[in-house]
């Protein structure tokens, strides 16, 4: 599907390695920008939209949120304010993840803040927030801190659709999952937004997802234990989903499948957590093997498998070395959870272009802009009249009409 078909358009924000954004891409959005700051995801982005007809137009934007102007923003992607249809973006969770210390507003890396301010110059017809479920469970935990976020919302036209946990099994992905999903749309399209969660898919397991991928790596190696190895993993692999990935920290060592609870999930599908396998080539390179495939847990995972398991596409690329793209699989926003939520907001934009809002939106726009300016002349006239000499006192007269 090429993206003269996509009608409505997204910029996103915090874009990682473009799980979500790959996730509104499939649901039929036409993306504008993703912006992104760590470098390799960046590389990751490029690698995969740039030069693609199917992303035509989406620019890839490495910035830091903090110094980056709203208005420089909106006029370097040439959109007035209204014009975008939906603002995504999944703001940094460690200050609500319960592996953090859960400081939240007054944590540095807080851009929920950010996020609004985008909001507030973009005017987009709808904003979606994605986030741990620490933000929302315990409930009391951050409540105030929510109700500020949704009452700053209201403040610029907003409604609530929903603020709720989904999880990533429930959506095709074999990953236990759970993320917390902000949809807002302004209020004049609330009525075409379907306010239950998106319907939930058949349960994919880990078995299903990686059997091709694992039958293939065990058949590139000459060794009598691989048919016996593969066997054992397709039995264990049958207990259902994955537990949920996690980045790696930059601060303590390479990548690994998470904490020890994780690993022993992990252990019980016949994988084993303690890093992350090299491909075959540089298995091949490294003699790696007996680590990578016959460890006493079971095989370890690649990287693109634990991308299979974050729900990408095979053909999604990640750049870097292997902690680094390991590091932007475990952060990403799960693309078929992405898919799911944006075929919702995209059904009410549809719904509400049917039926006529948008062109009462940008009529009203037009005529709030007329009385703008009216306004503006009558004020002008009144103050020249008021003061004969103003076209010598021209800061006075601009004094005037602003204040």
């Amino acid at each position: 599907m090429t993206s003269t078909k996509r009608t409505f358009t997204s910029v996103e924000i915090c874009a990682g390695a473009g799980g979500q954004a790959l996730g509104l891409h499939n649901a039929m959005f036409r993306h504008l920008a993703l912006i992104e700051i760590d470098p390799h995801a960046v590389e990751t982005l490029r690698e995969n939209v740039e030069g693609n007809p199917e992303w035509e137009g989406c620019v890839v934007k490495k910035a830091d949120l903090t110094k980056l102007d709203p208005e420089e923003l909106r006029l370097e992607l040439k959109l007035e304010p209204g014009e975008l249809d939906l603002l995504a973006g999944g703001v940094p969770c460690p200050p609500f993840s319960v592996a953090g210390k859960q400081l939240g507003r007054d944590d540095e890396r807080d851009l929920f803040p950010t996020m609004l301010d985008l909001v507030d110059e973009l005017e987009p017809k709808a904003v979606l927030i994605e986030n741990v479920r620490g933000l929302l469970e315990p409930k009391e935990k951050f409540q105030g801190y929510r109700e500020e976020l949704l009452e700053r919302l209201e403040s610029m036209g907003y409604e609530k659709c929903y603020w709720t946990v989904l999880e990533a099994k429930d959506y095709g992905v074999p990953q236990l999952r759970p993320r917390a999903i902000l949809v807002a749309l302004k209020r004049e399209y609330i009525p075409y937004f379907a306010p239950a969660k998106p319907r939930k898919l058949k349960l994919r397991t880990v078995r299903a997802a990686l059997d091709a991928t694992m039958a293939a790596r065990f058949a590139e190696v000459d060794d009598p234990r691989a048919e016996d190895a593969l066997k054992t993993w397709r039995q264990m692999a049958l207990k259902g989903v994955a537990p949920t990935l996690v980045g790696g920290s930059k601060k303590h060592g390479g990548a690994d499948l998470g904490p020890t609870r994780a690993k022993k999930a992990w252990a019980a599908l016949g994988v084993c957590g303690l890093g992350v396998a090299n491909d075959s080539t540089e298995m091949k390179r490294q003699g790696s093997q007996e680590r990578d495939l016959f460890a006493a847990a079971g095989p370890k995972l690649t990287v693109e498998q634990a991308a299979i398991i974050q729900g990408f596409p095979q053909r999604w690329k990640f750049k870097g070395k292997k902690t680094a793209a390991y590091r932007q699989v475990g952060n990403a926003f799960p693309p078929p959870v992405a898919q799911a939520v944006g075929e919702q907001i995209i059904a009410a934009l549809s719904s509400a272009k049917e039926a006529g809002v948008v062109a009462r939106v940008r009529q009203q726009r037009t005529e709030a802009g007329k009385r703008d300016s009216e306004l503006l002349f009558r004020l002008t006239d009144i103050s020249g009249r008021i003061a004969p000499n103003a076209t010598e006192r021209s800061g006075d007269r601009e004094g005037a009409v602003v204040g």
